[in-house]
């Protein structure tokens, strides 16, 4: 296994590449860790608090599984302090192996992949509008960033890390807000660019003001801002949150792929 990513990887992940669009673009940054043989196996972890992600070939059998397992394991990540994202089959595996060694996994998170190809205007408007953060919004955004750690229990760090966070993500100009007609910040949203991909995440909304349509209404402004400027917007949902899924379906997000998160 080589500890580089190079374009045989993108090649690879092409297959998956809305299921696997996080690690694609995590590839090409800094890690702790990249262990690939560019065909068959991809691993890459990026650093705490973030998972170890595995993406795997769809006809791995049980020899090819094990042999992932035991790799895993003999880069000291099977030590109950690493979450995991990877396809079912090879959830199934480790849980299954884990038992069998004594240790304690399971699915923390089903996950489905969606792509907007034509983003559709919400039938149901919300008041107020859309913004663009500036750096006047940046405490505004930072407990955004917060609220929306917080309730996922994805990814939590401390406020100063949201603060630096929030700081390169009003820079890039990909963040936008939901002003409602009292002049409010209720509900945030933001994209990121990944070659013809536009990651769409950071959906939140405040408790006080849901059921008044202002995530979807904001969804769908970022959505097409994203694929106005070229991209091809993906998000990720929990498959087991029916409310947010419908949200994007609305607004025009289909379903391309489907992974977990085991603990």
């Amino acid at each position: 296994m080589d500890r580089y990513a190079d374009k045989r990887d993108d090649q690879a992940l092409e297959r998956d590449k809305f299921a696997f669009s996080v690690l694609r673009r995590c590839l090409h940054r800094h890690c702790e860790l990249i262990l690939s043989d560019h065909e068959r196996v991809i691993l890459c972890y990026t650093g705490e608090p973030y998972p170890v992600w595995i993406w795997t070939a769809d006809d791995m059998d049980e020899r090819e599984l094990a042999l992932v397992y035991d790799m895993t394991a003999a880069h000291s990540l099977l030590d109950g302090a690493h979450s995991f994202n990877l396809k079912r089959g090879l959830a199934s595996y480790f849980i299954r192996r884990s038992a069998s060694e004594g240790r304690a996994m399971s699915v923390s998170m089903n996950l489905q992949a969606y792509a907007c190809m034509a983003p559709v205007s919400p039938e149901k408007k919300a008041d107020g509008a859309p913004r663009r953060c500036t750096i006047d919004d940046l405490e505004t955004l930072v407990d955004f960033i917060d609220r929306f750690h917080a309730a996922t229990g994805v990814d939590v760090m401390d406020r100063e890390r949201y603060r630096r966070d929030a700081l390169s993500i009003i820079a890039s100009g990909y963040a936008y807000l939901w002003q409602n007609a009292d002049g409010v910040p209720v509900a945030s949203c933001k994209y990121g660019p990944n070659e013809e991909l536009a990651s769409v995440n950071l959906v939140y909304t405040r408790p006080e003001y849901r059921r008044h349509h202002y995530a979807q209404n904001l969804v769908y402004h970022v959505t097409k801002t994203a694929k106005d400027a070229g991209f091809i917007p993906v998000l990720y949902t929990d498959a087991d949150y029916a409310a947010s899924n419908a949200c994007y379906q609305k607004v025009g997000f289909e379903l391309r792929g489907e992974l977990c998160t085991i603990r």
